[in-house]
């Protein structure tokens, strides 16, 4: 008997393991699958439930996001960290208004088009939306085929062209069975094929995965420090952008010199955020969240 397939076996795990979440519903829609993957970038799945739930309530189309304020979206982004996605979102809503009737496109080169949706969005979005043969490859899907096929202990720190190409050998054929080996292959990364202490006596690729057939040899190469937060700009950031979105108006710079005592690094901080649309200088010394006037 033919030896099953790496996309199958990952396939017949993920049908009986995967976890229930509500952008993998039948009924979840493109919409909602382009907010959680955005959503889900360098952010654990626990902190974006809630705020997805929150987020589709109040705007459950493109349209509906695209007729609000842009501020409206940082506010409600919450603690979810790099608020820029938030704007992006905003950006793309209007975009897919605008372009595209308030319908996210199916089509790869119309993805990329929109504002903020990058390589991986746009091909998690054709394949877990409209169920395309696409290579859908993230820092997970990376460290399985990595270890899985070619016997490495990671995939490198950035998804490069090799990469997609070795993820889409792996895929069926048949496009709806490819976008399953694709949610499949994502699964096993997040959840067995972890970075630290794999649960590799539960994978399906136990018995024929390269890495432990070769001994689980070790990254070659330094290893990914953890970014740090405390004391950083993005934590000053944070606590400023906190501020105003608890604030019903504008706020005055006092307020906001408060959160933190380094002025040197606070001013930074507030001029990045401006810099970056997240925030909105008023006369008289006062700031807020961007209207989109």
């Amino acid at each position: 008997m033919a030896e099953e397939s790496v996309a199958a076996a990952a396939i017949r795990w993920f049908d009986a393991n995967a976890r229930d979440l509500p952008w993998r519903h039948p009924d979840a829609g493109a919409w909602a699958i382009l907010v959680s993957e955005v959503m889900l970038q360098q952010t654990p799945v626990v902190r974006v439930l809630p705020a997805y739930e929150a987020w589709l309530t109040r705007w459950p189309t493109p349209a509906a996001l695209a007729a609000d304020e842009p501020g409206e979206a940082i506010r409600m982004w919450g603690r979810l960290g790099y608020p820029r996605r938030a704007l992006r979102l905003h950006e793309c809503a209007t975009a897919i208004a605008q372009r595209h009737a308030g319908v996210v496109p199916d089509d790869l080169d119309l993805l990329l088009a929109l504002p903020g949706v990058g390589a991986y969005t746009a091909r998690a979005v054709a394949a877990f939306a409209y169920g395309q043969r696409q290579p859908v490859v993230d820092t997970n899907v990376r460290r399985f085929v990595a270890r899985a096929v070619d016997g490495l202990a990671d995939g490198g720190h950035a998804t490069r062209p090799a990469d997609l190409v070795a993820t889409a050998a792996l895929l069926p054929d048949e496009p709806a069975v490819a976008a399953r080996a694709s949610a499949a292959f994502m699964e096993l990364g997040a959840v067995v094929c972890v970075a630290r202490s794999p649960r590799c006596t539960i994978c399906p690729m136990v018995e024929r995965c390269a890495w432990r057939a070769a001994g689980r040899p070790a990254l070659d190469g330094p290893s990914r420090r953890p970014q740090t937060y405390a004391g950083t700009d993005r934590q000053v950031r944070g606590l400023l952008l906190a501020v105003l979105r608890e604030a019903v108006g504008p706020v005055p710079r006092a307020r906001l010199d408060v959160v933190w005592p380094e002025e040197t690094q606070r001013d930074r901080a507030l001029r990045g955020l401006i810099d970056d649309g997240l925030v909105d200088p008023l006369p008289d010394d006062l700031f807020a969240l961007p209207s989109g006037g």
